[in-house]
């Protein structure tokens, strides 16, 4: 387990995108796939973008943003993992579509790839069963936050069977990408994601009594407590239909704490999703 020199995405969505981008910013190749080529090209559009806008808050060298893109590469086919040395997964929270993905990426990576998820919510433990028994050492959870090309935490997970050279190979990758691991205990939701949820579900019941406006309560947070954006803004940026899955996954290992509010699964049943479809706990379609 040396130096990463080829890394590879699975799932080219807000979150894949962006982690790829990051290695691409290190100047790490990395590989992005997605379920059709078109799919991962938008992936790879959506990097460019976020890498734009870096460029423009002086955050990234103008002059190195060709060089950048031109380490990523898109793609709809698993072979093109064979060489790589680290692989994020990224697609859908749901566990049987990351198990399949991981059983795929088992079958053509070498052995010395180290394999790592990006779930929010289901134990790595249970991620590694996808693998052989002989990966699971190299199998862990390397936890980014959205937007990863601006936030700089990432929960390093070790599940059972992780190796501890595996352990500090992820904290290694992850400060090379200019991120700030923490390690965290293999517990659904792991840590920041069990506070976060916390905050959001009594926000919502603040909204639920009339205690203050989804507006006022995101200011409140940001002017009071510090946060850079309100949960209800973030809520919007990662989709409500996501923030209600983490929830139930919370609420059935955690029990009432966690139970999402009914005005959450109004909005999901409604279709406002957030920023992605115009309408959510704001309204976006103006700013389209």
């Amino acid at each position: 387990m040396g130096e990463i020199r080829k890394a590879g995405v699975i799932g080219t969505g807000m979150m894949g995108s962006e982690i790829a981008l990051c290695f691409a910013m290190a100047g790490i190749d990395v590989v992005m796939k997605d379920i059709s080529m078109d799919v991962a090209k938008t992936g790879m559009e959506r990097a460019r973008k976020a890498l734009t806008r870096l460029v423009k808050k002086g955050r990234f060298d103008g002059e190195d943003v060709e060089k950048t893109v031109s380490l990523m590469q898109p793609t709809d086919d698993y072979d093109a993992f064979s060489d790589t040395d680290f692989v994020v997964e990224a697609v859908a929270e749901d566990i049987q579509t990351k198990k399949m993905a991981f059983a795929e990426l088992d079958r053509v990576c070498k052995p010395t790839t180290i394999f790592s998820t990006n779930t929010s919510s289901h134990r790595v433990t249970a991620l590694a069963t996808a693998v052989s028994d002989e990966r699971r050492e190299k199998f862990l959870g390397t936890h980014f936050f959205s937007p990863v090309s601006i936030m700089r935490l990432v929960e390093v997970i070790p599940g059972l069977e992780t190796a501890e050279e595996t352990v500090e190979v992820g904290i290694k990758t992850c400060q090379a990408i200019g991120k700030t691991p923490i390690r965290v205990k293999d517990v659904a939701g792991f840590a920041v994601n069990r506070l976060l949820h916390a905050m959001m579900i009594e926000a919502e019941r603040c909204v639920e009594e009339g205690v203050a406006t989804a507006e006022d309560i995101d200011k409140g947070c940001k002017l009071g407590l510090g946060h850079p954006v309100g949960p209800f803004q973030l809520m919007d940026l990662v989709t409500n239909e996501l923030i209600l899955d983490i929830q139930e996954i919370l609420h059935d290992v955690y029990g009432p704490r966690f139970m999402p509010r009914p005005i959450l699964r109004q909005k999901v049943d409604a279709k406002h999703s957030g920023r992605k479809t115009g309408r959510g706990w704001f309204d976006y379609r103006d700013k389209k």
